[in-house]
């Protein structure tokens, strides 16, 4: 295998540029974010520690769920306000990877 068929299998694809697809995206996203909440907070309310029922793993699993569903919404915010103020994509001057600095 040949190293630039490697780069290409390890890099992540780029968000859309169009939209109304972004908007639907956070849309859908917003709807999983609303549903893990839901699902955190159903386990919360089921444990029962005098009985030693504990869900901890899975509300753990909840919350960065969560987490990560926050994360991408917002890239996909900017993403649209990006494409409004017309800002061009990130510039890749080689020190950035992944449009992160470290």
């Amino acid at each position: 295998m040949t190293k630039s068929a490697d780069v290409s299998k390890s890099v992540k694809p780029r968000l859309s540029d169009d939209i109304p697809t972004l908007e639907a995206e956070i849309a859908e996203l917003t709807l999983e974010l609303e549903k893990v909440k839901k699902t955190a907070r159903e386990l919360l309310e089921a444990e029962d520690p005098k009985n030693g029922i504990f869900y901890h793993t899975e509300i753990f699993e909840m919350k960065q769920e969560k987490l990560r569903l926050e994360v991408d919404i917002k890239f996909r915010s900017n993403k649209i306000n990006r494409i409004t103020l017309g800002i061009d994509g990130l510039e890749d001057s080689g020190e950035a990877k992944d449009g992160f600095l470290f």
